[in-house]
């Protein structure tokens, strides 16, 4: 066949293929057009899994008459005017693909109504480049877009679409994220003309938090931490899940990047490894997440449904995430045990870095035979802890306070440690505490003193592409620092001389291959690290104290102190809970009192 020029609404109808592959992505592109116009109230009526009928509207700054039928039209948009404007877009739409796109799969109707006209306009489209005149119409000022019989016209289209219910979820899912990154703007959503919810705006953190209780879940919203993190023109604000509430699959985790729902695998990367140390294996950590930055260093354009973005600078926003959330995490201990969910603004410094102290009446502290006790359990101590743990006890002693965790009061089956705080019942798992205590404590001395390197008898020769023969020898500084020394002994071979002592044991080829690759696709690689951790939490495993082993009250108590003092203490090296809190109305409601 020779070249010929497409029919428009076959061009239209191909550009569909893209941006139209179920009820949820016109739903989607709907939304993002209101919210582009300014709106604060969105409703939104589906019928028959958004097969039948999506209608959305809103309160916008609505499309002037002579700008309907141009609407449209195919690459037509009031969102980008120039190449500057494409390399800075802070809006969710600017292709001017979408309404001319579903327009040719679907019987589309625009009303609308700018703010400088008097009354309303409409139109139809069928995915045309020639539209009929705007007819008028009564409009409040806004625009509604109503989409019924999706693929009417495309019927193997149509055939893949699945069941009214999953393609129900598919919508709800759409309509979740939106809300999620726009809490102030109010959303009605109706199901057959029965209101599904109504979510008010939410300015304050109390009703930011009731808005995510409703669409994420009950469960979710207490257990979250809030945090907002600025460093190098980058800010992280948002809400991650304590490690207890971990999922079977990633079906909790919302990524925002100026407002823009994304699917990132470098932000999903970050995030999962700053969970690496407190997450169950095989779990996935819960979080919603809104990273800001100059639209200039990012690329919205990487996909054609705008689901994914292409940083300028990835390592540096890989890192940020990593070490904000990581230090989220950290700073989760029993001293600031259990804390209210933060907003998703900024917060004082002083907001995660110590808990409330209760007065209580006489219990004495013998700090002498605490400490011995101590030296016991854990064996020597730097004198620095030592004295640590001397002054913290004796402060306590003077003030009589009840610290965050309580004082210990019997051991249960050799298994548990029972205490008592201000708040009811403290359950203690003393070998999980104990592993993590010494984990954090093995991690601290290993990188105060330094990394210890042994030099291979015969050094080992590694077959690679040219591309990791490149990566190695650009990373051959960063390599050392962490114990190694590879050299380039050929355009595609590597010689290891010299790895960490710790990783004599590893495979070291193996190793090596997958940092490369981590290198290649993420810019960056902790799996060094990871692996060095993972021999010290076995080390600090086999070191804790046993099930069955009888301790004293001072030494259960030494073992909450130092809880207090650990980092990620809330949970062991393989992600357990090391404690639980039971409140005084748990306990109460088991016992049927005030009934």
């Amino acid at each position: 066949m020779r070249i010929h020029p497409l029919e428009p609404q076959l061009i239209n109808q191909i550009a569909a293929g893209e941006v139209v592959e179920r009820p949820a992505s016109v739903l989607k592109e709907l939304l993002e057009n209101s919210l582009d116009a300014g709106s604060s109230k969105i409703e939104i009526d589906i019928e028959e899994g958004g097969q039948r009928l999506i209608r959305v509207r809103d309160n916008g700054h609505g499309i002037h008459r002579d700008d309907l039928a141009l609407a449209l039209s195919r690459h037509a948009t009031s969102k980008i005017a120039s190449l500057e404007d494409l390399e800075r877009v802070v809006s969710l739409g600017f292709r001017g693909e979408a309404l001319p796109s579903i327009a040719s799969v679907s019987r589309l109707l625009v009303q609308s109504r700018s703010d400088d006209e008097t009354s309303g306009w409409q139109v139809q489209g069928d995915g045309r480049e020639r539209t009929a005149d705007p007819e008028p119409v009564a409009h409040l000022p806004g625009t509604t877009i109503e989409v019924r019989d999706l693929f009417h016209n495309v019927p193997a289209r149509r055939k893949f679409l699945r069941t009214e219910n999953t393609e129900q979820k598919h919508l709800e899912g759409a309509i979740q994220r939106i809300a999620l990154s726009r809490p102030d703007v109010e959303l009605v959503v109706r199901r057959k003309r029965k209101v599904l919810y109504h979510l008010h705006p939410a300015q304050s953190e109390a009703q930011q938090l009731d808005r995510l209780k409703v669409l994420l879940g009950e469960p979710f919203a207490q257990q979250l931490i809030g945090f907002d993190h600025s460093a190098a023109g980058l800010r992280l604000y948002g809400w991650i899940a304590e490690p207890t509430f971990s999922r079977s699959q990633a079906d909790l985790q919302f990524f925002f990047v100026n407002g823009r729902a994304v699917r990132d695998k470098l932000m999903a990367h970050a995030v999962r490894q700053a969970y690496q140390d407190v997450l169950y294996h095989g779990r996935y950590p819960a979080f919603v997440l809104y990273l800001e930055l100059d639209p200039a260093v990012v690329d919205v354009n990487a996909h054609p449904a705008k689901h994914e973005v292409r940083f300028r600078e990835s390592r540096l926003v890989h890192d940020f995430l990593f070490r904000t959330v990581h230090q989220v995490l950290a700073d989760l201990r029993p001293a600031v045990a259990q804390p209210e969910p933060g907003p998703a603004h900024p917060l004082p410094a002083s907001a995660y870095s110590s808990g409330q102290r209760h007065r209580q009446s006489g219990m004495p502290l013998q700090v002498n035979e605490q400490l011995s006790h101590y030296r016991r359990l854990h064996g020597s101590v730097p004198a620095a802890a030592t004295a640590a743990v001397f002054e913290q006890a004796e402060t306590q002693a003077e003030q009589q306070t009840v610290p965050p965790l309580g004082f210990a009061l019997a051991q249960l089956k050799g298994i548990y440690i029972l205490a008592e705080n201000e708040q009811g019942l403290v359950l203690v798992d003393m070998h999980a505490a104990h592993e993590r205590i010494s984990y954090e404590h093995l991690k601290r001395s290993y990188q105060e003193d330094g990394i210890r390197s042994q030099p291979l008898l015969v050094p080992l020769t590694l077959a690679v592409s040219r591309a990791e023969a490149d990566e190695a020898e650009q990373r051959q500084a960063w390599f050392a620092t962490l114990g190694f020394e590879i050299d380039r002994h050929g355009p595609e071979q590597l010689l290891v001389r010299q790895v960490p002592a710790l990783l004599s044991d590893v495979d070291i080829e193996v190793l090596v291959r997958d940092v490369l690759s981590d290198c290649h696709s993420h810019g960056h690689s902790r799996r060094i690290e990871e692996t060095i951790n993972e021999l010290l939490s076995t080390m600090a495993c086999h070191g804790s104290v046993r099930a069955n082993r009888s301790l004293t009250s001072q030494e259960m108590n030494a073992l909450l102190r130092d809880m207090e003092r650990t980092e990620r203490s809330g949970q062991c090296n393989h992600g357990r809970p090391t404690w639980v809190q039971i409140g005084l109305q748990e306990l109460d409601a088991l016992f049927l009192r005030g009934r």
